[in-house]
C-alpha cells in the first residue's frame, strides 16, 4: 500500500455499519483541605429546542460477569489521601482475537485488621456476546498492592500489547508473552527503581520518532505514612469545617519521568536530559499525549492537582520545555490554580486542532481550552456550556461520540474524595451521578444527563473510565473503575446509525501506530481521530478509533497521517 500500511480489511457489521482494520486555585484543589474561592455555575441558553436521538445508557456489568471488587483503603473514613484516589481502567485486546478485553487495577488496605479485603488487579478476557470471564491468576496479573492506573502499548513491537501498571511502591512492566499470559520485566526492561514513588498516570509515545514506544510517567506526591499529620491537624488537614485526611498541600511533590525505548525490550530514564523531570512543584496525576500544534511531534500534558498543569512542548531535539501557564493551559480562565484530576483531548469543534477538557474538583468547573494554534489555549468552559455543574468532584472524562453524528460528546465520571461528607451537614454527596454534554456543535454542548438513562444518572463515587465498543456493534461502551465497590459497563441502548471501527498498525512507525491521526470525510465534513495510549483518568481507551457517519451510508475517503505528519496514506471508499 505505502509508508506505514499493512494491509486493508473490511466487513459489514450491522446493517448501515462498517468495521474497518487500517493496518497500516489552590483553594480548589482535591485534598485541599480549605475552603475554596465558590466557582459560580453559568447556565447557557443553547438551542434548547435541539434534542439527540436516543440516549439511554444502561449499566449491564453483573450480567457481563464484571463482579470484582474494588479495595481502595477504609470504606467510611479515608485517613490518608493514598485512600481516596482510586484506578483507572484500560480496554485493549490482549489475545489478539478480535474482542477489546478489560484490566482494572486495584488498590489493598493500610490498616491490618483489614488485611484479609487485600485484592488484586483484575484482567476480563471478553468472550463474546458483551460477556467477560476473569482470566487474572491465569494471565500472571494476580499482584497485591498500591495499584493506580494503566497504559497499554506494544514497546517491543511483536504484535501483542503490554501493560505498564503505575503502583504507589514500585510501578511494573507486563510484557504480553504472546500466549495469554504476561511476565513481569520491569527490572530487566530498566524501568525499576529501589526508591518508592507515587507514579499515577502514564502513557506510551514515540516522542522522538524513532518507531519505538517510550514511556511517560506522572508522579503525585512523596508519601511516608509516618510524616503524615492526622486528619485536621492542620489547615492542609481539613475541609469546610471537617476534618479530612491530609494533602496533597503540605506534601512534597512527586516528580514527572521520561524513559527512551532504545529497543530490544530495554529503557533508559531520560527525565532529567528531556527536562520531563525537572521539578515543578505540582501534583502530576493524568499523563497525556497529543500533538497539540500540528508539527508532527507528540507534547505531553499533564492535569495537576491542587497546582497549575503542566504542557510539556516537544522541541524536536529529544528535549522538552514546560509552557502550561504561558500557553493557557495551565489554569482556569480567572487565572487561579485548579485540582486537576482526568484529560481528553479531541477535536471537538473541527477546526483541524486538538482541544483539552479537564476535571476539577467540587466548587469548581471542568476546563475546555480551546486550541487556538501555535500551543496557546483559551478556557471556553462557560462559552461552550459545561460550565453548568460546580457541585461535582470529576475524575474519568471521555469524548465520544454517543449519536453516531460524527461529532463527540463528553462524558464526566464524579465521586467525592471524602466519605466523612456523608456524615456532615454539608449537604454534599459522596456518591454522584455522571455527567453527559451533547456535541451540538459550533463548539456548543447541553447537559442531556438526565435524559440519558440510568447510567448516567445512577450515582456512585467512581474514578478512572475507558471507552470502547466491547461487541463490535458500532456502539461505544463505558467501563469505570468504582471507589469500594464492583465496576460499571455501561451500555448504550439508544438509536443507532451509522458508523466505522479503524484500526491502524505501523510498519515503519511503532506498530500501534500511537500518534497516528485518522480523517474520514464524509458529506463537506472532515471528522478526525488520534490514536493515544493514556488519557481520561489514569485508563486507556480502546486503541481503535470510532467515527459516527450519521445518515450517510459510506465516506468518501479515508486519510491516515502517520505519526510524524509527513505521510500520508488515502483510503478510498469502495462502497
Amino acid at each position: 500500500m505505502g509508508h506505514g500500511s499493512r494491509a486493508v480489511f473490511a466487513r459489514t457489521a450491522v446493517a448501515l455499519g462498517l468495521f474497518l482494520l487500517l493496518c497500516r486555585p489552590a483553594g480548589i484543589g482535591a485534598f485541599q483541605g480549605m475552603v475554596s474561592p465558590t466557582r459560580t455555575p453559568r447556565p447557557i441558553n443553547i438551542q434548547t429546542n435541539l434534542r439527540p436521538i436516543k440516549v439511554d445508557f444502561r449499566d449491564v456489568a453483573i450480567e457481563a460477569g464484571l463482579t470484582a471488587q474494588n479495595v481502595v483503603g477504609g470504606k467510611d473514613v479515608k485517613k490518608y489521601i493514598l485512600e481516596a484516589t482510586g484506578n483507572g481502567v484500560a480496554i485493549f485486546d490482549f489475545d489478539n482475537d478480535g474482542l477489546m478485553d478489560i484490566f482494572l487495577p486495584n488498590a489493598t488496605t493500610l490498616d491490618t485488621k483489614d488485611a484479609g479485603e487485600k485484592s488484586t488487579s483484575h484482567l476480563y478476557r471478553n468472550i463474546g456476546k458483551l460477556r467477560f470471564e476473569d482470566v487474572t491468576r491465569k494471565a500472571g496479573l494476580d499482584r497485591v498492592g498500591w495499584g493506580q492506573g494503566v497504559c497499554v502499548g506494544d514497546y517491543d513491537n511483536d504484535g501483542f500489547k503490554d501493560l505498564f501498571v503505575t503502583y504507589y511502591g514500585h510501578s511494573v512492566l507486563y510484557h504480553n508473552e504472546g500466549d495469554g499470559t504476561f511476565r513481569d520485566v520491569t527490572k530487566e526492561s530498566g524501568l525499576y527503581s529501589d526508591e518508592v514513588r507515587w507514579d499515577t498516570g502514564c502513557t506510551f509515545v514515540d516522542y522522538d520518532l524513532d518507531g519505538k514506544l517510550d514511556l511517560v510517567i506522572g508522579g503525585y506526591l512523596e508519601f511516608d505514612r509516618s510524616k503524615i499529620p492526622e486528619p485536621g491537624a492542620s489547615s492542609y488537614c481539613q475541609w469546610k469545617g471537617l476534618p479530612v485526611m491530609c494533602g496533597p498541600r503540605g506534601l512534597p511533590p512527586g516528580r514527572n519521568r521520561l524513559f527512551h525505548n532504545k529497543g530490544q525490550g530495554k529503557f533508559e530514564d531520560v527525565s532529567t536530559a528531556s527536562g520531563i523531570g525537572k521539578p515543578t512543584g505540582c501534583y502530576g496525576f493524568t499523563v497525556l499525549a497529543s500533538d497539540f500544534d500540528n508539527d508532527g511531534y507528540p507534547d505531553l500534558y499533564v492535569a495537576c492537582d491542587s497546582t497549575p498543569s503542566l504542557l510539556y512542548h516537544n522541541q524536536k531535539n529529544g528535549t522538552f520545555e514546560e509552557i502550561g501557564v504561558a500557553s493557557g493551559s495551565a489554569l482556569n480562565e480567572d487565572g487561579q490554580e485548579q485540582a486537576g484530576m482526568g484529560v481528553a483531548v479531541a477535536d471537538y469543534d473541527e477546526d483541524g486542532y486538538w482541544d483539552i477538557v479537564k476535571t476539577n474538583f467540587s466548587d469548581d468547573t471542568p476546563s475546555v481550552y480551546h486550541n487556538d494554534r501555535d500551543c496557546t489555549f483559551t478556557d471556553k468552559v462557560y462559552v461552550s456550556g459545561l460550565g453548568t455543574h460546580t457541585q461535582h468532584l470529576g475524575w474519568g472524562i471521555n469524548f465520544l461520540d454517543v449519536d453516531h453524528d460524527g461529532r463527540k460528546e463528553i462524558l464526566i465520571i464524579n465521586g467525592h474524595v471524602y466519605p466523612e461528607v456523608e456524615r456532615s451537614s454539608l449537604h454534599i454527596n459522596y456518591r454522584q451521578p455522571r455527567l453527559l454534554y451533547w456535541n451540538v456543535g459550533g463548539g456548543k454542548f447541553k447537559d442531556i444527563s438526565d435524559s440519558s438513562g440510568a447510567g448516567v444518572s445512577d450515582s456512585w463515587s467512581s474514578r478512572g473510565s475507558a471507552t470502547g465498543d466491547l461487541d463490535n456493534d458500532g456502539s461505544l461502551e463505558v467501563v469505570i473503575n468504582n471507589m469500594g465497590d464492583r465496576p460499571s459497563l455501561l451500555k448504550n441502548f439508544g438509536t443507532k446509525k451509522n458508523w466505522l471501527l479503524v484500526q491502524c498498525v505501523g510498519v515503519k512507525c511503532n506498530r500501534d501506530a500511537v500518534g497516528a491521526r485518522v480523517y474520514v470525510y464524509v458529506g463537506d465534513r472532515r471528522i478526525s481521530g488520534e490514536i493515544q495510549s493514556g488519557s481520561s483518568f489514569l485508563s486507556q481507551n480502546d486503541p481503535r478509533l470510532h467515527v459516527g457517519l450519521a445518515d450517510d451510508a459510506s465516506y468518501k475517503r479515508i486519510e491516515v497521517q502517520w505519526p510524524g505528519g509527513a505521510r500520508v496514506q488515502r483510503i478510498e471508499s469502495w462502497c
